[in-house]
C-alpha cells in the first residue's frame, strides 16, 4: 500500500459532486413486539409499536456519499403518490436536493415494508412495477441529467441498478456517452437485466451471485482462478478498467486492467463483525468506492476502504448509511 494521508483523502470527499442515476424507493419499518401466534393461521401476530421510512435503493447511495460529506446529485423517477411525497420529504430532511428527481403518472413509488418483531425481520412485502421507462419519462430523465453534467460535470456518475425500470438501455448508453466526452468516471452496481449494458464503464461492481447469473459462469470465492476469468472477461468484452466483487463473508475482490494492459488483482478479507443486517451494504460499497476511484486511489485502497465500509453497515439493523467517523478510524488502523 502506498504511504497517504487518509485523514486528507476523507477531507477530499467534501469537494465532490457526484451524479448517482437509479432506481430509487423507500424502505418502510414497522417495529413491533411478538408475544402470541395468530387464531387465523399458524403465523406470528407483530403489534406494531413505531413506524420508520427511510431512503432506499439509490437514494440510499446519494445518502451515504451525503454521511461522507460528498455533494450526491440524485437522478431518478418517482410516482405521483402519496409515498412519492414521503421520498420527496425524507430527501428534504437529509439534505439531499430534489432537482433532478422527475415525478411520472405512469408508475408507483417502489416501496419495501419490513416487519421487525422482537428486533428480527419477519416479512417484508414489495409495491413496486419493473417495466421500463416510458418515452416522456426517460426524456425528461436524460434532459435533466444532460443539463447537469454539461452545466457543472460531476466528479464521478453512479449507476445503481435495482431492475425497477429507470435505468434503460439507451438512458445508460447516452449517460456513458457523455461521461467519456466529459472524463468523468463512471461506477455501476448492476442487476442481471442490464448486467452487459454497461459497456466502456470504469468501476463495475456485482457480487458474486450477480456475476454468476450476468456472465453465466460458475464462480466460486475461493478459487482465485474463477474470480479471474470472469474479471478478465468483463476487462476484454466490456471494455472495464475495474471489476469489484463484493463477496459476503468471504471480503472483496478487485481487478485493474492498467494503461499498459497489464492486470492487478486483490482479494481483500473479510473483518470480523457483529452482523445485525446486510441490507443496503452494496449501496454502501459503491458509494465509498466512486469517492475513491474519483480521487484516484490504488485499487488496493479502493477495495479495502469500501471492504470497511460495507461491513460497518451490516453492524446495524436496516438500511443506514456509512458512519464516515467510525469509517476514517478503521481506515487508519488498517493502513498505519
Amino acid at each position: 500500500m502506498p504511504k497517504r494521508d487518509y485523514q486528507q483523502v476523507f477531507e477530499q470527499f467534501n469537494q465532490l459532486r457526484v451524479m448517482v442515476v437509479g432506481d430509487v424507493m423507500v424502505d418502510t419499518y414497522l417495529f413491533g413486539r411478538v408475544d402470541r401466534i395468530s387464531p387465523e393461521a399458524p403465523v406470528p401476530v407483530v403489534t406494531i409499536e413505531k413506524r420508520l421510512n427511510r431512503l432506499g435503493g439509490a437514494a440510499n447511495v446519494a445518502l451515504n456519499l451525503k454521511a461522507m460529506g460528498a455533494d450526491p446529485i440524485l437522478c431518478s423517477v418517482i410516482g405521483d403518490d402519496a409515498k412519492g411525497h414521503e421520498f420527496r420529504q425524507l430527501l428534504d430532511s437529509a439534505d439531499i436536493s430534489r432537482d433532478a428527481l422527475v415525478t411520472s403518472d405512469d408508475r408507483i413509488t417502489t416501496t419495501k415494508f419490513r416487519v421487525i418483531g422482537n428486533k428480527a425481520q419477519m416479512l417484508r412485502v414489495d409495491e413496486e412495477v419493473t417495466f421500463d421507462l416510458n418515452e416522456k419519462d426517460e426524456s425528461a430523465l436524460l434532459y435533466k441529467i444532460i443539463n447537469i453534467i454539461e452545466s457543472s460535470s460531476p466528479d464521478a456518475i453512479i449507476f445503481q441498478d435495482y431492475n425497477k425500470g429507470v435505468l434503460t438501455t439507451s438512458l445508460i448508453s447516452r449517460v456513458i456517452e457523455l461521461a467519456k466526452s466529459h472524463h468523468i468516471p463512471v461506477a455501476v452496481d448492476p442487476k442481471k437485466k442490464n448486467f452487459l449494458n454497461y459497456k466502456g464503464v470504469t468501476l463495475f461492481k456485482p457480487n458474486l451471485k450477480e456475476l454468476r447469473e450476468g456472465l453465466g459462469m460458475h464462480i466460486q470465492s475461493n478459487e482465485p482462478g474463477s474470480l479471474n476469468e470472469a474479471a478478465h472477461q468483463l476487462h476484454q468484452n466490456q471494455d472495464i478498467a475495474f471489476v469489484l466483487v463484493t463477496l459476503s463473508d468471504d471480503g472483496v475482490f478487485i481487478s485493474c486492467r492498467e494503461q499498459d494492459g497489464q492486470v492487478s488483482q486483490h482479494k481483500i478479507p473479510a473483518h470480523r463483525r457483529n452482523i445485525s443486517d446486510v441490507s443496503g451494504a452494496g449501496d454502501t460499497v459503491i458509494s465509498v468506492a466512486s469517492l475513491c476511484l474519483a480521487c484516484k486511489l490504488d485499487p488496493a485502497e479502493i477495495a479495502s476502504i469500501s471492504n470497511l465500509a460495507g461491513g460497518l453497515v451490516c453492524e446495524e439493523l436496516g438500511v443506514v448509511p456509512v458512519n464516515r467517523d467510525k469509517l476514517l478510524k478503521e481506515t487508519l488502523n488498517l493502513f498505519s
